[in-house]
């Protein structure tokens, strides 16, 4: 399986790499600029458009393989017999051909709606509510839901969709705000995204079109990073942002992390991978709006009272304290890939402390006054 997933990832990271660099120099006529001033801690204008270059290496490549997979398939089983499950990489492409259309029209309209934001503000609203729409349509358009074992508390699959719903715009929401530094956002994506693609590979039951998808997002990222990481020469922007976290979100839900033969109840523990690769973003999030509405503001009013923000009131570099965030998300990730793997409770909870210690690190470093300072959130 190796091969064809090496093949995507560098197949996509070329392509991020060459239409990013494109978009460096296009951007700027296309009014996509992003000006210093407020909260942003950039101090010359800088192109937007990353965003654009992170969609098309991904939506092109799958579009690509689609076809590939679709009007050759049989011919491509033929010639490559001896070849690992290539039959079922094949068979598994050609299943999930609706899906994969229904995704890349979801993330078209994330971008679409990213893309339009960057150039005038829609409003933090406007923005939620179209995620919502977004992400119900997929949901319920394609089964898509996570914790179906709720279908058994009599209410049907709502308490399922609404869960999906919620834990998918969650984590858009959460890059979204994470992408407040040079290389965050994306560079800790693609830790996650590294995570998710070794325990698709690892898991007992083939996620053929979860780890397909997930090294095509690498690849992007990874290509976007070159140009991205600090001092970066271009940002990826909400278009950008708002496609990573709904990608990272729907994928973590068609991942089937319970083990064959196991019941949710026996083994409640392996479904909370995702939360813990997640663990730094989702906190930031919370912990940003928590504070933003303590002090009478909206959680969508941008300031400085990011992680990130406060490891530079610190004293350190913005390339270090990214750095340090890839770390720590590399950290949580480790434990989370190995959590649905473990054989007991007590194992579990081992992890589940572990995650707990990570982020109570994290809550000791935030302690620092910050200049008070406030915009629009990104």
């Amino acid at each position: 399986m190796l091969p064809p997933l090496l093949f995507l990832g560098v197949a996509s990271f070329v392509l991020s790499w060459l239409l990013t660099a494109l978009m460096i120099r296009i951007a700027p006529k296309l009014g996509l600029i992003d000006k210093p001033g407020g909260r942003k801690i950039h101090d010359n204008p800088k192109p937007l458009g990353g965003g654009v270059a992170i969609f098309l290496s991904i939506a092109f490549v799958m579009l690509v393989s689609l076809a590939v997979v679709d009007f050759f398939g049989d011919r491509i089983v033929q010639s490559y017999p001896s070849y690992p499950d290539i039959y079922a990489l094949v068979a598994g492409g050609q299943h999930q051909s609706k899906l994969t259309l229904g995704m890349i029209g979801a993330m078209l309209s994330m971008h679409a709606m990213g893309l339009i934001d960057d150039r005038k503000s829609l409003g933090p609203f406007a923005k939620l509510i179209l995620q919502f729409a977004i992400t119900a349509t997929l949901v319920l358009g394609f089964q898509m839901r996570a914790l179906t074992a709720l279908d058994k508390v009599g209410l049907g699959i709502w308490p399922s969709v609404i869960v999906t719903v919620l834990w998918i715009v969650a984590i858009t929401n959460a890059f979204n705000f994470l992408d407040n530094m040079d290389g965050l956002s994306a560079g800790v994506a693609a830790v996650a995204s590294t995570a998710f693609l070794v325990a698709a590979n690892t898991l007992p039951q083939p996620q053929w079109f979860v780890a397909a998808t997930l090294a095509l997002l690498l690849g992007s990222l990874l290509g976007f990073l070159c140009w991205n990481f600090p001092p970066a020469q271009i940002f990826m922007g909400d278009s950008g942002s708002l496609v990573i976290g709904f990608v990272l979100g729907v994928l973590t839900v068609r991942t089937t992390f319970l083990q064959p033969g196991k019941s949710l109840g026996a083994s409640w523990y392996s479904v909370m991978a995702p939360v813990i690769v997640m663990a730094l973003p989702l906190y930031d999030l919370i912990v940003v709006s928590v504070m933003r509405l303590a002090r009478g503001k909206s959680p969508f009013v941008g300031d400085t009272n990011h992680f990130s923000h406060r490891l530079v009131a610190r004293g350190m570099s913005r390339r270090t304290a990214v750095l340090s965030l890839y770390l720590i998300t590399a950290a949580t990730s480790i434990a989370a890939i190995l959590l649905p793997h473990v054989q007991s409770t007590f194992a579990a909870i081992l992890i589940f402390c572990q995650t707990m210690l990570i982020l109570g690190v994290v809550a000791l470093l935030e302690q620092h006054p910050l200049p008070p300072k406030s915009n629009n959130d990104p």
